[in-house]
């Protein structure tokens, strides 16, 4: 009978212990699943997963392994709905193993299924970028078009208004440079009718005048 509380409190404990775990484990994201590899290139590759509805993801991690057992990295990014991932600084013809983690708001899922790819040769064939439209990569530089393609227009109307300007400068120029030049001949029109190069006084008429007057001689008595 004195033994009885002492297998009470250890029941008790077990008990206890079991609905902690289970707790634990209905708070835990699924595993993500249909993990994908595509986009391969000699030094990268795309990852992509989906996630199961009616659970919050805040983020995902992803387990990067060589299948020799070398060069093992792990991927970790929270605050993100993203579905796809970019593996960089990958070997070229190499063979590599992924998983996939979901994190959810009470911690990580457990991994996906373990994928097996492996990365092409620099002298493989590389597909061209119109075959590339969902490659994150190519998202991201197309993301970058707009940019320059503003960036250019804003330079080009810059450049037509500094034009206009300089235009209608020379125009004023030339208007102020032609009124000047009336008002010089303006001025000096005036003297030219009332003088001539040989009589600047006018003499040549008081020359004339005298001339055609008859002389008179006078006769003394």
């Amino acid at each position: 009978m004195a033994q009885f509380p002492l297998y009470l409190n250890s029941a008790m404990l077990v008990l206890f212990s079991c609905d902690f775990r289970l707790v634990t484990a209905t708070d835990r994201p699924p595993a993500p699943v249909n993990v994908t590899v595509s986009h391969l290139k000699a030094n990268s590759a795309t990852v992509s997963w989906d996630v199961p509805e009616g659970d919050v993801i805040i983020g995902y991690a992803i387990s990067q392994l060589r299948k020799d057992g070398q060069m093992q990295r792990s991927i970790r990014e929270v605050n993100t709905t993203n579905r796809a991932c970019v593996l960089w600084d990958l070997e070229e013809d190499t063979e590599y193993v992924i998983q996939v983690q979901s994190i959810g708001l009470h911690g990580e899922s457990r991994a996906s299924k373990r994928v097996q790819f492996r990365t092409l040769k620099e002298t493989d064939w590389v597909p061209s970028n119109s075959s590339n439209k969902d490659d994150p990569t190519v998202q991201e530089m197309n993301r970058n078009l707009p940019l320059q393609t503003g960036e250019m227009i804003i330079i080009v109307t810059v450049l037509i208004m500094w034009a206009a300007v300089i235009a209608l400068f020379c125009r004023q120029y030339d208007i102020i440079k032609d009124n000047d030049s009336n008002n010089n001949k303006e001025k000096a029109k005036p003297s030219s009718e009332h003088s001539t190069p040989e009589h600047p006084t006018g003499g040549l008429l008081r020359s004339k005048f005298q001339n055609n007057t008859p002389a008179i001689n006078i006769i003394e008595v």
